[in-house]
């Protein structure tokens, strides 16, 4: 029996998974990546989400991807941390029943804010949604777009929640809606995994409490050390170095599409924290 056990870090993105992956980096019992295969993956989540491939090809297409991965590790433990993951818990927990799985959730103010202005250019612009449309309306007519970052995000299809208002939003609420669903997608997912092979954890009390930070690493078989808790004070991935704040427009977009989300949290009341380049 393969000893390797797989870790697999889900979320949103923009949530620190890089910062993680540079944690957890140089472990010698651990093998690390973010977003491994991003650009094989990616498109197979998002298919599956839509609706548009079962268990039975997304399992064979992991088992190609992730699975020669795990498969060929030599680790203890064999990590990726990718919000791309967060639409495929079901699948990855048939394939290996013996993975531990992570959910690390930041402010979806802070999430969303970032992806708007620092990312844009990757995640639901107009054009590439626009060419998603295309090709998933008449897929006879328009090719699969190509296996970039910028086309394969999910839009809802009918019967999913946000399905009649999306085609009415603009780019930072298309971003909105990516950060309340995938929560809502992971929760329900994780009803799945057994207690002993989960963990949600805010990012927000990961790098401020030691005794979160210690419960996190104990998932991994580490001791607590502060050299962990010092190297998560220094934000990680970091493509443009400063904070921005979002409009009121923005503030109220969120709040009517991500609102409820946010309250289950426990983020409704507390104000939108500045982060210390």
């Amino acid at each position: 029996m393969k000893s390797t056990v797989p870790v697999f870090l889900v979320g949103s993105g923009r949530s620190g998974t890089r910062m993680i992956f540079k944690l957890l980096s140089g472990h010698e019992d651990i093998e690390v990546f973010h977003e491994y295969l991003c650009t094989h993956i990616q498109p197979v989540a998002a298919k599956y989400f839509m609706g548009l491939i079962d268990d039975q090809k997304t399992e064979k297409a992991i088992v190609n991807l992730h699975g020669a991965g795990i498969h060929y590790s030599n680790a203890k433990y064999w990590v990726d941390t990718s919000n791309k993951l967060s639409w495929i818990i079901k699948p990855l927990y048939n394939l290996f029943p013996r993975a531990k799985f992570i959910h690390v959730v930041r402010d979806g103010r802070k999430v969303t804010s970032s992806f708007y202005h620092k990312l844009a250019p990757e995640i639901y612009d107009d054009m590439s949604i626009s060419k998603m449309q295309d090709w998933l309306s008449s897929p006879s007519k328009f090719p699969e777009p190509p296996p970039e970052k910028k086309y394969w995000w999910n839009i809802p299809q009918e019967g999913q929640p946000f399905y009649k208002e999306f085609s009415d939003y603009d780019q930072y609420q298309r971003i909105c809606y990516h950060w309340t669903e995938v929560i809502r997608v992971i929760d329900e997912a994780f009803t799945l995994i057994p207690e002993e092979q989960k963990l949600t954890v805010k990012l927000e009390e990961l790098t401020k409490e030691k005794s979160v930070l210690q419960k996190f690493l104990s998932f991994f078989d580490i001791d607590y050390s502060d050299e962990y808790f010092q190297l998560l004070q220094k934000p990680q991935n970091v493509f443009v170095p400063m904070d921005f704040k979002l409009t009121e427009k923005q503030l109220s977009q969120f709040d009517a599409i991500a609102g409820q989300t946010m309250k289950k949290l426990g983020y409704t009341e507390k104000q939108v924290y500045e982060v210390n380049y």
